[in-house]
């Protein structure tokens, strides 16, 4: 997707599509009106006649507008005007990038970014506005047969951001900075949709690799003899049922000063999950694949601070593995020793999330990190909890809670806090190692970040349960790239110096 931004009369704009909005009960934008003027009431008789909805979002297509330069003009609604939020300005760019990735037309001129919510920047607008309209462009190259009908590509590919206000550098700087996320996003949804076949623990090291020498970056990865002289036994058990070798993937990226402590990110690589011995069901089983999201979250945000260019240090570690059955798979009752020594009995092979991540969280602390957080696919208990709508957040430090929550808020990528309550700790006991690796049949996600939390005292840590929200089901099914905006604005902010 390619992106300009320009000073404008809407109605003068040449493009396949113009883009204005108006609110409910016909209070056309500045740049509708403009248009309405031009076509002589046009929009005007087209929302009193109610071919418009007024939930924001809703959009008409209108074709050879008198008085303008555009072939078509979208007229978008953004809802009621004495309740126009952040998500009513997303829910339009949103219906607005699903209109233009199916149009025959290939460009497109869009005026919604100077209609800001509440105190919102324009800068904050057109940063929302490039990423939002760029993701909505994703497609997956899937390994299908090539079509062989004809037809041609629709969708637009060039994108003019219209404003009233002068163009200046950080106006440039949020559409680059729109243009990174979305594309650290469509990475972390191919890593997602690839099969696991495909995306293997091997391939997460190569594609870790490549970026590495794109971005001129240091890359190490970790053989299984690695792991075993770290004493990495817990999540070695994991890996014993496949017939894949595993990678612990560690990328440095050094963009701050040399002597800064890094932000560190540890990403669930389960490449694909059969629960081990524990057997999962074998209805939508196939959707395991997504079990690695969580690091492909984390290479996807990398990719994007990378382009970006941010000043600031960041570690992002990925232990990547299957987790299959096997004549040497690990078995319900087994007692392992992870890397810090502490002994963990698995009573469930299907919670194998966590015994990976201990490990790695466990490498993270020869960083001296400024903070550590975690990214995974960890518990269908957090799907009961939240739903598919915020990722599940625990943290063992309140305000880098807070400030991840804000920056979720920021970018619409949202989190919600659940509690990391000592009381919790007593769910773990085991009778013959130093903790189980399951808390039994309440509080999932709880006790899943209990357990998680005994490998992380030597830092401020904060833990993403985004098993709700790294894929959709249904005829939609495919990864979402979540969390993705919430870690780059999280790592924007660090870089800024703005962590509030």
């Amino acid at each position: 997707m390619e992106f300009t931004i320009k000073t404008a009369s809407p109605e003068k704009v040449r493009a396949g599509v113009l883009v204005v909005g108006t609110f409910a009960g016909g209070a056309l934008s500045t740049a509708a009106q403009a248009v309405d003027k031009a076509s002589k009431g046009k929009l005007s008789q087209v929302v009193k006649h109610g071919d418009l909805e007024d939930k924001a979002g809703a959009s008409v297509m209108l074709h050879d507008v008198p008085g303008t330069a555009a072939d078509r003009v979208l007229l978008v609604s953004l809802g009621k005007a004495d309740d126009y939020t952040d998500k009513a300005y997303r829910d339009a760019l949103s219906s607005v990038a699903r209109t233009l990735n199916g149009s025959p037309a290939k460009d497109a001129a869009i005026t919604l970014p100077d209609l800001a919510p509440g105190n919102r920047s324009l800068a904050w607008c057109m940063h929302q506005a490039s990423r939002l309209l760029a993701d909505g462009a994703y497609r997956f190259d899937a390994p299908k047969a090539a079509a062989k009908d004809g037809k041609k590509e629709r969708g637009v590919r060039k994108i003019v951001l219209i404003t009233a206000a002068k163009i200046n550098a950080e106006l440039e700087a949020a559409i680059r900075r729109g243009q990174a996320v979305a594309e650290g996003m469509a990475l972390a949804k191919d890593l997602g949709n690839l099969p696991g076949n495909v995306c293997t623990p091997a391939y997460l090291a190569d594609t870790a690799k490549a970026l590495g020498k794109q971005f001129k970056f240091d890359v190490d990865v970790l053989d299984r003899a690695d792991m075993e002289k770290l004493g990495m036994g817990s999540l070695l058990s994991v890996a014993r049922g496949s017939h894949l070798p595993p990678k612990l993937i560690v990328m440095h990226y050094k963009g701050g000063k040399a002597k800064a402590k890094p932000v560190v990110l540890v990403g669930k690589g389960v490449t694909f999950d059969s629960g081990g011995i524990s057997l999962k069901p074998g209805a939508e089983m196939d959707e395991m694949k997504y079990d690695m999201c969580g690091a492909a979250s984390v290479i996807g945000s990398i990719k994007a601070i990378a382009r970006m260019a941010l000043p600031l240090n960041v570690v992002a570690i990925v232990p990547a593995t299957e987790n299959m059955p096997g004549g040497n798979a690990s078995r319900p009752g087994d007692v392992v020793t992870s890397m810090s020594g502490q002994t963990i009995e698995i009573l469930n092979t299907d919670a194998e999330g966590r015994l990976i991540l201990c490990d790695a969280l466990t490498y993270a602390e020869r960083f001296k990190p400024d903070c550590v957080i975690d990214v995974a696919t960890l518990t269908g208990a957090c799907v009961v909890a939240l739903g598919k709508i915020p990722s599940g957040l625990l943290a063992n430090d309140d305000e880098l809670a807070a400030e991840l929550l804000k920056r979720g808020n920021d970018s619409g990528d949202r989190a919600w806090q659940m509690p990391l309550w000592e009381e919790y700790q007593d769910l773990l006991k085991s009778n013959f190692a130093d903790m189980g690796n399951i808390g039994g049949r309440y509080a999932g996600t709880i006790t899943a970040a209990c357990f998680l939390s005994r490998f992380t005292k030597a830092y401020k840590w904060a833990h993403l349960d985004i098993a709700g929200t790294a894929w959709v089901s249904g005829d939609a099914k495919g990864a979402t790239g979540r969390p993705v905006p919430l870690l780059t604005e999280f790592l924007m902010g660090r870089a800024e110096g703005t962590a509030d």
